[in-house]
């Protein structure tokens, strides 16, 4: 559920939504074909960290962002990236989502 309201959220800020992916694999998909300007991602997906996927943006080149509940202990991932706490405001993505575009 959180992932279609967040899907909303970037659809009502003026971005074309790509996804949601609920599966490592199909994140791999996206982030790896599809043309993305910035991505939010969860450091969950169906029990699976999304490391890879934040990996692979960073190897072409996408900003993004994780998205998670684990904002206080930080993620665990290697790199750097901002971290928006759950539960976020659409205010909080906005600001996020125009720092990475920028």
């Amino acid at each position: 559920m959180i992932a279609f309201a967040l899907e909303d959220m970037v659809g009502e800020l003026g971005y074309e939504p790509v996804g949601p992916a609920f599966r490592l694999s199909d994140a791999l998909k996206l982030a790896a074909e599809a043309d993305i300007d910035a991505a939010v991602l969860d450091v969950n997906l169906n029990e699976q960290q999304s490391f890879p996927v934040a990996d692979l943006l960073r190897e072409r080149g996408v900003p993004f962002l994780f998205a998670t509940g684990y904002a206080e202990g930080g993620v665990g991932w290697s790199g750097v990236a901002p971290v928006i706490a759950k539960p976020y405001t659409r205010h909080q993505l906005q600001r996020e989502l125009e720092a990475l575009l920028r």
